[in-house]
């Protein structure tokens, strides 16, 4: 049996690629993910051991709000001067260095935009002069107030060259222009730690611009005198200094900054995992297929082996040793293809951070694992279905001229409609939130309709496939394809399944954020009544702001109506980290937003009060009269009056503080968005275009009509949509294969048919259009039938989630879905290229012959 097993599995060469393919495609995501993560984790591991190599121990102040997420210590927070001092002075300090180093020094390029990097960070710190870890690489350190040293990396992408002019906004948000008097490099010969840049000061320049005054500073590096370990200064500077700072060896972090990056990563990883998820269902349909019409094929072989003496459980185990050797073959190449894409994706994502070098390519346990696991198991769980249908075959079907007909399809109509209606119940009692497993709930239910619709495709396919193909009967050879389609309602539902899962699952993401997208923009349009928005695009934890200055004259305009502005930062409420909001007018935000009062006032604020919408004051249980406790940025407390309450909207919301408070105790009081409407019968356009005039010397925001400021709101959702563009993509090339695959098999299993219809008549030509006909009959099926799974799909998750977004309007993606329709043609064409050409260039007399 090993040997007849193994010979049927080599004697089939085309089917053995095609299945095994199935396997690749669907492990190498898998496997190319953990691969991506874990030489991803090592680089970064790497790359910050490098950064602090020279950092025996850094000391920094504690913040009094903690805005760091888990990306590394929050070192914004500055501390006199005196504290350097301290430090120097105690035992087992060899040197103190206090520095000012932190995000916030923003470069102006030679177009007048900001230049910007990759890692989002742009440092401006002061110059210490060189040590062991910074040199100078041609000029010296700067020396007056409008000098400054930058690092290479900098310079070589804002094309800048010593001697050159270069303008800076610092945290302070003034803008001013230096020379450049330095340029620097760091150990290794590298132009950046990691991407970054930096741009050195003079100390006095840098504590006023970065920190808001002099003798400050918000790092002090801390070296160990001579036969003192890190640990051992780490421990003395701590008990030093108490509670109220935070010291660290160079080795926490590197931990520290590295487990922020890989926190990041773990996104890319659920990407990518989703992936490996559709192409894993996808090819569990091929694979199906493909060991459906194999057993089906092999009918009179394995009832010959049968007749032979083979027992069930020996011919149910030669199915199976078929599905295990593709299982390991294709787990095995799964893997290697993974561990490429895996080796690509590091080198081009390490290949944004200057400095960074791949780590070496590992072999991680749970990427060889998951792959062998995943791919044995998927094949396996595929076959056994068709594995148990060849164990059944009879002895007596050895002496038959055809396969024996097939079963009716009562029982797998039943069984499908039974799927569909518990996994439609469980998907809608997840959705509602009910029980404490809702996720588990959503994609059990998402996947048992997929699987409940796929069992009933097959009694569905008779009419639909009737149907479609009439529009493609035209010909003799339409017709012949059409009849093809619909003469095995099995063969025609697994391989329509195929597609209709990659479609659906795409159709549904697409129906979910584009009635995201549209419900967004009608609520915008809907409760703002600003003509012209200002805003800009933040790339780093510094907010593009508008300067008083620059709001001033844009409320100065002849034809501004009113302005309201608003900016917000990160405080404590009753000891809990929450964004709070500021208005600089409440009156003018009021009537730009459309807000009105539910309870107090919400027109004006004064120092010690605040606001909040409906939603809000339910979530927290808040009335008028109400107190609660914040902590600012700053380090200001104060115990805050809640004096109104603002009916729930869409466009505003949470706590809003008086702009006073702002002031004193936010990082960045300044403005971050301005909403403007315009008098009667001016032109919006004209209003934008003066409002971009006053902000001309501003590169970090700009002026936007209302349809472009809902433009812009709406690119995350079509982000999104470009992604699920690529899961489409892979979904269809899977199901191509399982086109592919049946029509090549189904060629060989009518070999005789084909002979016959050629030696009547049939042209090559025609041969050519019936099994296209077919081809395209059948994609166009699935592709009808995940349109409409999908759409469902994703109104109903729409629908059932209208409470907790706010909005649950339907919008069906049509565009897409016509363009989804009209590429199922096109597949449907490419897949059957392959199988004709087989078809065409069979030989007559020997296709007659043909047993």
């Amino acid at each position: 049996m090993l040997k007849a097993t193994l010979k049927s599995l080599l004697a089939r060469k085309l089917r053995l690629t095609l299945s095994t393919l199935a396997v690749v495609l669907s492990v190498m995501f898998v496997s190319g993910s953990l691969v991506l993560t874990d030489t991803l984790g090592r680089t970064f591991d790497n790359l910050f051991a490098n950064i602090y190599t020279y950092t025996d121990v850094q000391v920094s102040a504690k913040p009094a709000v903690d805005t760091s997420q888990g990306g590394g210590q929050d070192t914004n927070t500055p501390f006199p001067a005196s504290t350097v001092e301290k430090v120097a002075a105690m035992p087992g300090v060899g040197k103190a260095t206090g520095q000012v180093f932190l995000n916030g020094a923003q470069p102006v390029g030679k177009n007048g935009k900001i230049v910007l990097n990759q890692t989002g960070q742009q440092f401006g710190a002061n110059w210490t002069g060189e040590d062991d870890l910074v040199h100078l690489l041609s000029g010296r350190g700067p020396q007056a107030d409008d000098e400054v040293v930058i690092n290479n990396g900098l310079a070589k992408t804002a094309n800048l060259k010593l001697g050159e002019k270069i303008d800076v906004i610092t945290r302070d948000q003034q803008r001013g222009s230096y020379t450049i008097v330095g340029l620097l490099q760091y150990a290794g010969g590298r132009d950046s730690m990691a991407g970054e840049s930096a741009v050195f000061f003079t100390t006095d320049k840098a504590q006023v611009s970065m920190l808001g005054k002099t003798g400050q500073f918000n790092v002090i590096d801390v070296r160990a005198a001579s036969g003192v370990s890190d640990d051992q200064l780490r421990d003395t500077v701590k008990a030093g200094l108490g509670d109220q700072f935070v010291v660290q060896t160079g080795k926490q972090l590197s931990e520290e900054s590295s487990k922020g990056i890989k926190d990041i990563l773990k996104y890319f990883n659920y990407i990518l995992l989703g992936f490996g998820a559709v192409a894993l269902l996808v090819g569990v349909f091929l694979i199906l297929n493909t060991f459906s019409i194999i057993v089906a094929q092999r009918t009179q072989e394995l009832a010959l082996l049968r007749a032979m003496g083979a027992a069930r459980g020996q011919v149910l185990r030669s199915v199976l040793l078929e599905a295990l050797l593709i299982g390991v073959v294709g787990s095995l190449f799964g893997f290697l293809v993974g561990l490429g894409l895996g080796a690509l994706g590091a080198q081009a994502f390490v290949s944004l951070a200057d400095g960074a070098q791949v780590a070496g390519l590992g072999f991680p346990i749970s990427a060889i694992i998951a792959s062998f696991a995943i791919g044995i198991g998927v094949t396996i769980l595929a076959a056994l279905m068709p594995a148990v249908k060849a164990s059944r075959v009879a002895p007596i079907a050895a002496m038959r001229e055809s396969a024996a007909p097939d079963r009716p399809l009562t029982r797998l109509t039943v069984s499908g409609a039974v799927i569909t209606a518990l996994a439609g119940g469980a998907l809608v009692w997840g959705l509602t939130g009910a029980g404490g497993a809702t996720l588990a709930l959503v994609f059990g239910g998402v996947l048992g309709v997929l699987i409940g619709v796929a069992l009933l495709t097959p009694i569905i396919s008779k009419p639909v496939v009737a149907g479609i193909g009439a529009a493609l009967s035209w010909s003799i050879p339409g017709k012949l394809g059409r009849r093809n389609s619909s003469r095995n309602p099995r063969r025609t539902a697994i391989t329509a399944g195929a597609v209709m899962v990659g479609i659906a699952i795409v159709t549904a993401i697409s129906t979910i954020f584009t009635s995201l997208s549209t419900a967004l923009g009608d609520t915008i349009d809907q409760d703002l009544a600003a003509d012209v928005v200002v805003l800009g695009q933040q790339t780093s934890e510094i907010p593009p702001v508008i300067t008083p200055e620059q709001l001033q004259q844009i409320k100065d305009l002849p034809d501004v109506s009113t302005t309201a502005a608003f900016t917000a930062d990160a405080v404590t409420v009753n000891g809990e980290q929450q964004f709070v909001t500021s208005y600089l007018d409440p009156a003018a935000v009021a009537t730009v937003l459309k807000l009105k009062a539910n309870e107090g006032r919400i027109d004006r604020l004064g120092a010690g009060e605040f606001i909040v919408d409906r939603r809000t004051a339910d979530d927290r249980k808040l009335k008028v009269g109400d107190t609660i406790a914040v902590t600012f940025a700053k380090g200001q407390q104060k115990t805050l009056t809640l004096v109104g309450i603002s009916d729930p909207t869409n466009v505003a919301g949470g706590i809003v503080v008086d702009y006073a408070d702002a002031e004193a105790g936010f990082t960045f009081p300044q403005p971050w968005q301005a909403f403007i409407t315009i008098k009667d019968g001016a032109s919006v356009t004209a209003v934008k275009d003066q409002v971009n005039e006053v902000l001309k010397d501003n590169p970090k925001v700009q002026a936007y009509t209302k349809d472009e400021y809902i433009s812009t709101n709406q690119q995350g959702f079509d982000s999104i949509l470009v992604i699920v563009q690529v899961l489409l993509l892979i979904a269809l090339f899977i199901s191509v294969l399982g086109v592919i695959n049946t029509l090549l098999l189904s060629v060989i299993e009518r070999t005789r048919e084909l002979g016959m219809l050629r030696a009547v008549g049939l042209r090559r030509g025609q041969t050519w259009r019936m099994v296209t006909t077919e081809s395209i009959v059948i994609t166009v099926f699935g592709t009808l039938l995940g349109l409409v799974v999908g759409a469902g799909l994703g109104a109903a998750i729409v629908t059932a989630l209208k409470d907790v977004l706010g909005f649950g309007a339907v919008t069906l993606p049509w565009a897409l879905m016509v363009v989804y329709f009209i590429a199922s043609i096109v597949v449907g064409g490419i897949a059957g290229l392959i199988p004709s050409v087989r078809a065409v260039r069979l030989n007559i007399l020997g296709a007659i012959a043909y047993e």
